[in-house]
């Protein structure tokens, strides 16, 4: 083959390249709900609902929130981020911190699908003070009723988990300790790769919730670690007290919070953890 063709073929492969990686960008830009990049403020770049961050004494006490965070050991942290700053946790937060999950969501009680993507950097063996931590919690009640979350155990070494916790009433109608139940709606990450000064993705995607066909993904790193199928519990919110709570009991650093209103696929999850400069990439 000459010369001449094989690099015509070059470049037309290379433009094809670009013009499904442009398109898939363009397509991601339109089902982003919710993004904080965290660079320089702490309400919301993007938001369908309220934008503003807010702290509670407690996650039981959150009618008396207060835009903005109101706790020394929750700071903005300058140029500590992905690419830009960074939400960093200096001390084990007790404190409630969250953001509205009424509209930033797309909560319905029909059929619910979305993404959950963030970064986080911390060596949870060594930064982490004892007891569980929870990095991030979606509900409008707590972490066992109707609540998507991601944690670290108290287990040494520490775990990583996904946990899909539908109506309490349904699932566990007695609280009781119910191990077979709890795994069932639980992904388990024995060693996670998480290093100091090194950022690692986490997404969450769940599809169909509030059917039969309910699904609930964990992705690290762009590559799937784990999914939860086939219990189908109602996820029951008053919608308006739904919220996107942060940090709690968690020590290190957090990125690059974004919500999508779909269930990415396995190649929309990479694309989004290629990224360079983060989801304000796909805004410019």
């Amino acid at each position: 083959m000459k010369p001449t063709m094989l690099l015509f073929i070059s470049r037309v492969i290379f433009l094809l390249i670009t013009s499904i990686s442009f398109s898939q960008s363009k397509e991601l830009k339109n089902h982003v709900l919710f993004y904080s990049s965290f660079d320089g403020k702490l309400s919301a770049d993007i938001s369908a609902g309220d934008a503003m961050i807010y702290t509670a004494r407690n996650y039981k006490k959150t009618d008396n929130a207060k835009p903005g965070i109101h706790n020394p050991d929750v700071i903005l942290a300058k140029n500590k981020g992905l690419a830009g700053d960074a939400l960093h946790f200096t001390k084990k937060n007790t404190a409630a911190i969250f953001y509205k999950a009424y509209k930033n969501v797309g909560y319905s009680r029909n059929s619910w699908s979305g993404t959950i993507s963030f970064w986080l950097q911390l060596d949870p063996n060594k930064d982490l003070a004892p007891g569980y931590c929870d990095p991030i919690c979606i509900t409008d009640v707590r972490y066992n009723d109707a609540a998507l979350w991601v944690d670290f155990t108290d287990n040494k070494p520490r775990e990583f988990r996904l946990g899909a916790m539908g109506d309490l009433n349904v699932w566990n109608p007695e609280n009781e300790n119910d191990e077979i139940m709890w795994k069932k709606r639980t992904v388990t990450i024995k060693r996670p790769p998480f290093e100091k000064r090194k950022w690692t993705h986490i997404v969450i995607t769940f599809s169909e919730v509030n059917t039969t066909k309910s699904t609930f993904k964990l992705y690290i790193n762009g590559k799937i670690k784990g999914v939860i199928k086939d219990i189908n519990d109602p996820f029951t919110w008053e919608a308006e007290n739904g919220k996107i709570m942060l940090g709690l009991g968690y020590i290190g650093l957090m990125d690059e919070l974004a919500i999508f209103d779909k269930s990415l696929d396995t190649e929309e999850v990479k694309s989004v953890f290629e990224l360079k400069n983060g989801i304000k990439t796909l805004f410019k």
